[in-house]
Parts: C-alpha cells; structure tokens; sequence
C-alpha cells in the first residue's frame, strides 16, 4: 500500500516534520507501506504559481500525482491563526476535484499552546470531509508541552493503527478495474461503521 505524508512545517527543525515523522514510523509498525514525504514548503512558489497561471510545475505535478495514487495519507499543518496554514490548504485547493473522495486519511497539526487543540475539529475535519475523504476517528495535536509527555504516543499509535485499518481494508474492497466496468459502474463499498467495527479489539 502507499502512503503519502503531507507536512506543512517551514521552520528547521520543524515540530510539523517531527510529529509527521512519528505517525509515518508508528503506521510502518503497524502496516507494510510503501512512503513518500510532500513537503509543501519545497512547493510554496509553484503552488502560488498554479493558481496565476493554472498550470502545475513539474515537482508540484508530482506531488499531485503522489496523492491522487495514495491508499491513504497523513497531513500535518502548523496552526496559524487558529486553524491551518494557508500554504497547507493552498495545496489541497489545486488538487483536482475527487482526488481525496474515499481515501483514508489522517489529520495531525502542532502549535505553540494546547488552546488551538480544537483546530482538528473545527478545521481540519470539515476540510477533508468537504473533500470526500475518510477521516480517521483519532487525530492528533501536539503541543510545545506534549513533546516527551505522557499521552501523546498513545495517540500516535491508536491514530496509526485506526489509518491502517482503514487503508487495508479499503485496498482489499476495491474492484479492479475490469470487474468495476463489468458492473455497470456500481462500486461494492464496505460502510464505514463495518470499517471502524473491524478496528475495534475483540477481547
């Protein structure tokens, strides 16, 4: 499976790279996944470019590809203003519509305070719901004081394992594409509570 990670973070170091880098190496436990990192700093001016003169540079054109191609995907933003970057949402606004619709995804951000917590609710889920993606249940914010402190692993971990589950199971529900042309375009799909139902521990 595939898993592309998207990280907003511009400073170096980056908490924004941390936290991606530790969710991407908690999902590797728990999965075999093949990674690519999108680092949208490296994008800024061709993002900025696409929208002037709609058309994607070559490393931007990649990038959309990555993610059109991904079984699932982390995305992780620096809070700014109380909700995500603007060069964050940038890059989903010239992605191309239906690019996200059903694929698993992650949501993460780090800020300075643990006030803008909420931004996962508030910001992140609704974005990526709009965009038709399956939103894990577990997201993950990481505060300046969560760093080494107790909680944040085990957040890490139930956020990877839940991506996983979806990722697998989607993969396996997923006709090939001769047998979906054979069904006069009706896809079979597994609802999302069976998804969560089959992540739950049995004991």
């Amino acid at each position: 499976m595939k898993l592309v990670v998207v990280s907003a973070g511009l400073s170096v170091p980056s908490s924004t790279r941390l936290l991606a880098d530790r969710l991407t190496a908690a999902v590797e436990r728990t999965a075999d996944v093949d990674v690519q990192l999108v680092e949208l700093g490296e994008l800024a001016v061709e993002i900025a470019q696409n929208f002037t003169n709609g058309f994607p540079g070559r490393a931007l054109a990649a990038a959309q590809d990555a993610v059109a191609e991904a079984d699932g995907l982390i995305v992780v933003t620096p809070v700014f203003s109380a909700s995500y970057s603007g060069l964050f949402k940038s890059f989903f606004d010239v992605l191309e519509p239906e690019t996200l619709a059903g694929k698993p995804v992650l949501i993460a951000a780090t800020g300075g305070t643990a006030r803008h917590s909420l931004v996962l609710e508030h910001a992140l889920r609704p974005l990526f719901a709009y965009l038709k993606a399956v939103v894990v249940p577990t997201g993950v914010y990481a505060a300046s004081e969560d760093w080494g402190a107790e909680g944040l692993d085990g957040r890490i971990e139930r956020a990877a394992r839940e991506l996983a589950g979806l990722m697998g199971g989607l993969s396996a529900a997923r006709p090939a594409p001769a047998r979906a042309a054979a069904t006069d375009g009706f896809v079979d799909v597994v609802p999302f509570e069976e998804q969560l139902a089959a992540l739950r521990p049995t004991g």
